[in-house]
């Protein structure tokens, strides 16, 4: 077993060294080895008609007309592989483009001017702890410590008992509201700001 994968690794190694060019991912380029050895790529198929659009689309260098060819005939996984060789290659950085339909859009804004004038909805919350009952004082020290783990359960005392304090700021709604059910859950009057 251990001669048989040892065999494979050095196989694959040795055809991979041999490899003209370093592939991104090697299950990519297996992928892309195994399609090309079962079927050959078609040639680029022949223009269907000597339109000016066709004459114009051909440069007059034979080496750019070759690797246009090359280029078209190419599977999915050998472009998306050709892109990534020649991006690490050329050091082309991702740069996120425009949308095209931004220009209707923006004619399209002002009609819709009432409705950019409504107040966005608030995402980011700072919870602050206001007042609780005086029976569930041990409780809120309690939730205020697990909280916060580096505070000592002194200084959690002394938190609760300073009130109004804030107890997190920039959190998100969903966990802002969280905090709030479970402080209120409590017996504690929490507010968002």
């Amino acid at each position: 077993m251990t001669r048989c994968s040892g065999f494979l690794r050095s196989f694959t190694r040795s055809s991979f060294a041999s490899s003209s060019r370093a592939p991104s991912s090697s299950s990519r380029w297996l992928a892309t080895a195994a399609a090309s050895a079962q079927t050959p790529s078609p040639p680029p198929p022949p223009p269907s008609g000597k339109s000016a659009a066709n004459k114009s689309a051909k440069s007059t260098d034979p080496t750019i007309n070759r690797i246009v060819d090359d280029i078209s005939g190419l599977t999915l996984l050998q472009a998306a592989d050709l892109v990534t060789l020649l991006k690490s290659r050329l050091n082309i950085q991702e740069i996120a483009m425009p949308a095209a339909s931004a220009a209707p859009v923006a004619a399209a804004a002002p009609a819709d001017e009432p409705a950019a004038e409504a107040p966005k909805e608030k995402t980011i919350f700072t919870v602050k702890l206001e007042s609780f009952d005086g029976g569930s004082k041990p409780k809120v020290i309690r939730e205020v410590k697990a909280m916060n783990p580096t505070m000592t359960l002194i200084d959690a005392k002394k938190f609760v008992e300073s009130l109004p304090q804030v107890l997190k700021e920039n959190l998100p709604k969903d966990e802002a509201e969280k905090m709030q059910k479970t402080f209120e859950a409590l017996g504690a009057v929490v507010k968002l700001d």
